[in-house]
């Protein structure tokens, strides 16, 4: 089982060859040429002791505490990975069929994991074992049955201690107080949302994505749901992170709009367009680096051939590539940033579908490659993290 939103449909594939063949030499309208790429990414393979030949891939989340470790979900695997910065791993297994997903550290360094298969919300210890688990699965005043949430993405109040979480088959955010186990579910106004992404935004109140629902929401400490449309239709938003140094927005992705989306507390939105390196590429997630570049990943929609080893009717999927914005963007004004640099980093692996991208310890880009089981870093830094 994959997220929904990890490929669009074979259909809108074909469709976007279709005119690309037709538009010829005016392709570049909707698909510009990249500079030359940079060179710089490291690949660490995950070799999964769980891992069979029923999933073409499946590494999702990635998060670090106050130590310079990785965590990483493998969710079709019920598998989580803390990974050294030298690519050793070491795997935490979670109970068969859990599906772990959403991942995020506490302020006092306790790591917080959504099972989304099973409908918990766990936290584990520092062996990398379950220390808490709480089931958020609805109450149905129909049914005597509880209906399981899939509780997707993780966030953390600015409180430092509140867990958030979208609820993706439900159309709910939760909030779960760890101080007393009490977990509370508000339905999200848009029917069939499917929201994905949840973070603090600079309001405190917590910011998320709508994937279905093309909505950017925001949610209050007492559960009240404001909702923003996003200019752009069928835009499929993922990621949602705060503007750093205490800006007073949010930006996220929008996967088939390939555009960057800037909200700022009153709801307003900027979009700001990708250059597509390929016909069918389209966006994963997005994050800031510590000097306040915007990174985004910009992957080739590969769709079947992804889980397959493609067939005489497949085009080979083109290469993927981790885009870096200057941080000027976060002065531009509109939707025109012709004048905000940006470098392309060309991925090695091919068919990658990544997933997530921060920031790191090491204040290196570090991304998944779901369907590639890979984790990336595009190397900035090589300072040793006891230097720093």
């Amino acid at each position: 089982m994959h997220d929904t939103h990890m490929t669009l449909s074979r259909h809108f594939r074909l469709a976007t060859r279709f005119l690309a063949a037709i538009l010829g030499a005016n392709t570049a309208a909707f698909c510009a040429t990249p500079p030359a790429p940079k060179t710089g990414i490291e690949e660490f393979a995950i070799k999964y002791p769980t891992k069979t030949q029923e999933y073409g891939g499946s590494t999702h989340e990635i998060t670090f505490g106050k130590s310079a470790k990785l965590w990483i979900t493998g969710q079709n695997y019920d598998e989580v990975v803390e990974m050294d910065l030298d690519g050793k791993t070491a795997f935490h297994s979670m109970p068969k069929g859990s599906g772990p997903h959403g991942i995020e550290f506490d302020a006092a360094n306790q790591l917080w994991l959504t099972l989304e298969f099973s409908g918990k919300i766990v936290r584990l210890d520092a062996a990398g074992g379950i220390a808490a688990q709480y089931d958020v699965a609805l109450n149905c005043t129909s049914s005597k049955d509880e209906i399981n949430t899939h509780p997707h993405g993780l966030g953390i109040d600015t409180d430092g201690k509140t867990v958030w979480f979208t609820g993706k088959s439900t159309g709910t955010i939760g909030k779960l107080k760890p101080e007393d186990g009490t977990v509370q579910t508000f339905a999200i106004p848009t029917v069939g949302s499917v929201p994905i992404y949840i973070k603090a935004g600079p309001d405190r109140n917590m910011w998320f994505t709508e994937l279905v629902g093309n909505k950017i929401g925001r949610i209050t400490p007492n559960g009240v749901i404001t909702e923003f449309s996003i200019p752009t239709p069928n835009s499929r938003p993922i990621a949602i992170i705060p503007e750093p140094n205490g800006g007073n927005a949010m930006w996220f992705t929008e996967e088939a709009g390939n555009k960057i989306g800037r909200i700022d507390m009153d709801g307003n939105i900027t979009e700001f367009p990708i250059p597509m390196t390929e016909p069918d590429a389209i966006l994963a997630a997005a994050a800031f680096d510590s000097e306040n570049n915007l990174w985004v990943q910009q992957y080739v929609n590969c769709g079947a051939s992804c889980h397959s080893s493609g067939s005489m009717t497949e085009t080979p999927a083109g290469p993927d590539h981790v885009i870096k914005l200057d941080k000027s963007i976060l002065n531009a004004k509109n939707s025109d940033i012709s004048n905000v640099p940006m470098t392309y980093y060309q991925v090695p692996t091919r068919k990658t579908v990544m997933h997530r991208i921060i920031c790191g310890p090491d204040e290196n880009l570090w991304f998944t490659e779901l369907n590639a089981d890979k984790v990336g870093k595009v190397i900035l830094k090589s300072i040793p993290v006891s230097a720093r």
